[in-house]
């Protein structure tokens, strides 16, 4: 008999909770923001992956070629490139009737990047030949992609670059990548900024 009231009881809960997740919308609703967005980078080989977490919020990864310049010198090669974005201004480019697709945006990011010794080409820091480097920062961003797929994204900002064996320093980050967006993306008009 207990076993029959816990059933029921079970059933209303499901119903209930059913009826709120409808009522308030989901969790992962994300009006302007892409689920999923794979890029193909042009200009400097390699790709972005972004993954849409709430609403104007993402994380994206991306694996290409960059130069890190800091007090100690540069460092050219195949690196890393993590951002856990924040996108400010979709609602106001919904307003004036911008493009909001393919995540076209301005955003505020941590970031952090890592130069792998493996996969230097190049540097000018003193120290052995296997190190490796890593930033830890903050930058300003913005994206935009157009209708056909084509998408830049340009980063300014500034961190903490951090060596194993050479030393540590303060340096400017600059990030610029164009490519193309390969993933299916949601349709919003106009696409002309």
């Amino acid at each position: 008999m207990k076993n029959k009231y816990d059933l029921i009881l079970l059933c209303f809960v499901s119903v209930f909770a059913h009826g709120q997740w409808q009522e308030r919308g989901g969790t992962f609703d994300l009006p302007h923001l892409e689920r999923h967005q794979f890029k193909l980078n042009l200009l400097s080989p390699g790709f972005t992956y972004e993954l849409g977490l709430f609403k104007n919020q993402s994380v994206s990864i991306d694996l290409g070629l960059a130069t890190a310049t800091y007090e100690e010198g540069y460092v050219f090669g195949l690196a890393t490139n993590n951002r856990y974005r924040y996108y400010h201004n979709f609602n106001r480019r919904e307003r004036l009737e911008k493009n909001t697709s393919g995540n076209s945006g301005n955003y505020i990011a941590a970031a952090q990047a890592i130069f792998f010794s493996q996969l230097r080409i190049s540097t000018d820091v003193e120290g052995p030949s296997d190190f490796n480097l890593g930033f830890y920062g903050m930058v300003y961003g913005i994206q935009r992609t157009y209708e056909k797929g084509f998408n830049f994204n340009l980063e300014v900002g500034a961190g903490y670059y951090r060596g194993d064996g050479v030393p540590n320093g303060y340096g400017p980050l600059i990030n610029f990548t164009f490519g193309w967006v390969a993933t299916k993306r949601k349709k919003k008009d106009p696409y002309l900024d």
